[in-house]
């Protein structure tokens, strides 16, 4: 989030309280609640890692990418996460989806005005 320009281009009320939720106080408030309470009442916390990140985490500790993911998803379960998703695949539904889309308003550019162009992007954070 400390990449985030503020533009608030992809932000809506309800994705405004997600972003508040996703911080490092707010983590370690649950975690330390999760290790307070009967293991029934926890709250389920999931972490997503976008692969960018792990090259530098290989570098700095002189790992390969492959034992900087496993070493990284080991200690965030260490800590009480309970899930580690790698964001690869969420980008790849992207794709799909922008793919599709651009596909239909190819289809309809003889019939729909502004069909055309298709303007995509994503955050720069």
């Amino acid at each position: 989030l400390s990449d985030c320009l503020a533009c608030d281009s992809c932000m809506t009320s309800e994705e405004g309280a997600r972003v508040f939720q996703q911080n490092q106080k707010e983590l370690f408030r649950i975690l330390n609640l999760n290790k307070k309470c009967d293991t029934s009442k926890h709250k389920v916390l999931a972490v997503s890692i976008c692969p960018q990140s792990l090259p530098y985490f290989a570098a700095k500790f002189n790992l390969s990418v492959n034992d900087a993911a496993k070493r990284l998803c080991g200690f965030l379960k260490s800590l009480g996460v309970h899930y580690v998703f790698d964001t690869t695949i969420a980008a790849d539904f992207s794709i799909l989806e922008s793919q599709r889309e651009f596909v239909q308003r190819y289809q309809r550019r003889n019939q729909e005005e502004h069909a055309l162009p298709m303007f995509a992007s994503a955050c720069p954070g």
